[in-house]
């Protein structure tokens, strides 16, 4: 028979211990992190970092089960952000568990360190991902068009202007991390410029601020390039001017100094001009009173050589140079 006082193994729970690790990365939508050594004293002289890691979108709910640390000496830090220069939340000591709080990035870190004596039990605190807000959604955009719906943390938008307008500000803008969510520029705009330089086959020129009337006491200056061995028709499809005080002069070459195709003004739309060569340089010109609008497209057309051949035959061609 065997023996009732022979030594038994230990039950099974005896032999499990959980331990705690000095930091370490967490990418569930939830858990709990511990102090090392808890539910006893953490050791002297940690250094621990965790890193929770949540989907894009996500931010951290943490709630403080238990907390005890050595009172300005032994700290917990928690980060809105994936490095030890991000934003802090807060830092901890003392017996006083925190309050709940919230993390408003995907990554948030935390730290937590002790000196070389009075330990205490430490902490427990558990973690639960909820879902961040979009960003607000963008104004109407004038003049141009927006690519992208997608307003959530981390998206970008970008913004294009149509022929004839410029993009005043950033064109590209990112859902950005933080507590209020908000775009990390302010909204961009697309104005009919005061003069520019264009470079295309084809395209529309409008008068300054254009549908608004183009302001007073300007002098705005456009050059326009088209492909080698073209000229540039001009053709004005919305032409109100004050009469004579305010005007768009068009010259045949790049500079003031070229010959000159014609000086527009007044209300009379479908007037037209044609260069010889393929830079057209447009001034416009308004007074210290009263406004008006102007629309002129441009297209670049080809320019036709005379050449004789032999037996008299004679060609056209378009010249390239």
């Amino acid at each position: 028979m065997s023996d009732p006082h022979a030594q038994r193994p230990p039950a099974l729970s005896t032999l499990v211990h959980f331990t705690a690790t000095c930091g370490g990365t967490l990418s569930s939508m939830g858990g709990v992190i511990l102090s090392p050594g808890f539910p006893g004293a953490y050791p002297n002289n940690l250094d621990c970092t965790w890193k929770i890691e949540l989907p894009i979108g996500y931010g951290a709910h943490i709630q403080f089960l238990n907390f005890s640390t050595e009172a300005n000496h032994d700290y917990l830090e928690i980060q809105n952000g994936p490095h030890h220069t991000s934003p802090m939340i807060g830092q901890f000591s003392g017996s006083d568990p925190p309050s709940a709080l919230l993390s408003t990035t995907h990554e948030t870190l935390i730290h937590f360190y002790s000196d070389h004596s009075q330990n205490r039990q430490g902490f427990k605190l558990a973690y639960q991902a909820y879902e961040l807000q979009n960003c607000p959604d963008p104004p109407p955009f004038q003049n141009g068009y927006m690519i992208n719906s997608d307003y959530s943390v981390g998206q970008s938008i970008s913004f294009e202007c149509y022929p004839g307008y410029i993009l005043i500000g950033y064109p590209v803008l990112t859902c950005q991390h933080g507590i209020n969510r908000n775009w990390n520029y302010p909204f961009p705009r697309c104005d009919a410029p005061c003069g520019y330089n264009v470079t295309s086959q084809n395209g529309t020129i409008y008068s300054p601020g254009f549908p608004d009337e183009y302001p007073i006491l300007k002098d705005c200056i456009w050059l326009i390039t088209v492909p080698p061995g073209h000229g540039v028709y001009i053709n004005f499809t919305l032409l109100q001017t004050e009469a004579v005080n305010d005007y768009i002069a068009v010259w045949d070459g790049p500079d003031q100094n070229s010959p000159q195709l014609g000086v527009f003004s007044g209300n009379t739309a479908l007037e037209t001009a044609y260069s010889s060569t393929n830079q057209v340089l447009l001034k416009f010109h308004s007074d210290f009173s009263n406004g008006g609008f102007f629309v002129l497209n441009f297209h670049g057309q080809c320019i036709l050589t005379l050449s004789i051949k032999a037996e008299d035959s004679i060609w056209f061609s378009c010249h390239n140079f």
